[in-house]
Parts: structure tokens; C-alpha cells; sequence
């Protein structure tokens, strides 16, 4: 390989020289060269460096880095045809059955909406103490307010009114659990008889 070397022109611009004596300020860069005892400027020549050929990547960050293109196609053509052989075996299992429909975006904000919901309660059985995960509960509604951002403009206007409808309720209703969890918070706690 053919190293070719870079340099540069380093100037001291110090007040004094090393052993103390004031400096000529009138001296030129090229006075100070010639002058090397001064250690006024020095010519540094560094080597070229080599830029480092790329390594073959670990299994770690082949994974992250994620499937290639070919892989992705083959794993979704794989999937659509697993897909194709449980609806065969299911309408064979269910004769007259109704096929399962596909799955829309109405779905996922459903799916969304109902996990919220349970979180806060709702599946809850009379007579029963409701439990409620409002963590989980902040994260689905969390989780939809996402979708709504990212798909801004990609809805058809009935996507968009159930998506801007179901914050809406999840909010809502996350308000009122929250102000009902810091009301029992601060009442004192029942007395004992």
C-alpha cells in the first residue's frame, strides 16, 4: 500500500521562550523556524491512516441489523401460506362456519381500546373488587395516541373518527379512576370497631 504522510505547522505563540527570556514579538513564523532552539514552530508529519476494512458482523449485530429484504418476502409468503392451511383446517373442523374476516386497522384500535379498558377495570364480575392496572391501562391509551400521530393522514375518515372516539372514552375514563385513586388516597382510612 502506498502510505503517504500529512503534515502540519505547529507556531508557539507563547510570551516567553523556555528558559524565561521575553520574546521578540516582531519575529515571523518563517525567523521562527529557522530558529529550532527557540522551539518556536516545529513541522509534525504523521503517517496516513488506513481506514479500517469492515468486519464481518457478530450474530448480535446481525440481528439487530434485521432480516434482508429476499428473507422478509420468504418469511411473509411462509406466513400467508400457514395462514391459508389453519382457515382450510378450520373450515373443514367447522362445516357452514363463517371464515374468520381479515384483520383491518379498525381491529387493532378494538384490540387496543379493550386491553385499556380491562386494565381499568371493566372485566371485573359483580360483586367483585375491580382490579385495576393503570400503568397498563396509560400504556394502551398511550399506545393508540401513538397511532393516531403516526397515521395522521393516512385514515379514511371513519378509521379516524373510532381511533379520535376511543382516546377520547380511554381518556375519560383514566381521569376519572386516577381523581377516584387520589380522593381514597386522602380520606383517612375506616376506623376499626
Amino acid at each position: 500500500m502506498d502510505e503517504k504522510s500529512s503534515s502540519f505547522t505547529v507556531t508557539d505563540r507563547r510570551k516567553f521562550t523556555l528558559e524565561g527570556d521575553p520574546r521578540d514579538e516582531g519575529a515571523t513564523e518563517q525567523d521562527s523556524a529557522s530558529t529550532p532552539a527557540d522551539n518556536t514552530a516545529r513541522v509534525i508529519s504523521f503517517p496516513k491512516q488506513e481506514e479500517p476494512e469492515p468486519a464481518e458482523a457478530t450474530p448480535q449485530e446481525e440481528a439487530l441489523a434485521g432480516p434482508s429484504a429476499e428473507e422478509s418476502a420468504e418469511q411473509h409468503a411462509a406466513y400467508q401460506q400457514s395462514s391459508r392451511e389453519i382457515d382450510s383446517m378450520l373450515r373443514q373442523a367447522n362445516a357452514g362456519g363463517e371464515a374468520a374476516p381479515d384483520t383491518t386497522f379498525e381491529h387493532v384500535i378494538q384490540s387496543m381500546y379493550f386491553s385499556a379498558i380491562m386494565a381499568m377495570g371493566a372485566g371485573t364480575e359483580q360483586g367483585q373488587q375491580p382490579r385495576i392496572d393503570i400503568v397498563g391501562a396509560r400504556q394502551s391509551i398511550d399506545m393508540l395516541a401513538i397511532l393516531q400521530e403516526k397515521t395522521k393522514g393516512n385514515l379514511t375518515e371513519k378509521e379516524q373518527q373510532l381511533l379520535q372516539n376511543a382516546l377520547f372514552d380511554l381518556r375519560m375514563m383514566f381521569v376519572e379512576i386516577t381523581n377516584a385513586i387520589a380522593k381514597a388516597a386522602h380520606q383517612p382510612p375506616p376506623k376499626k370497631k
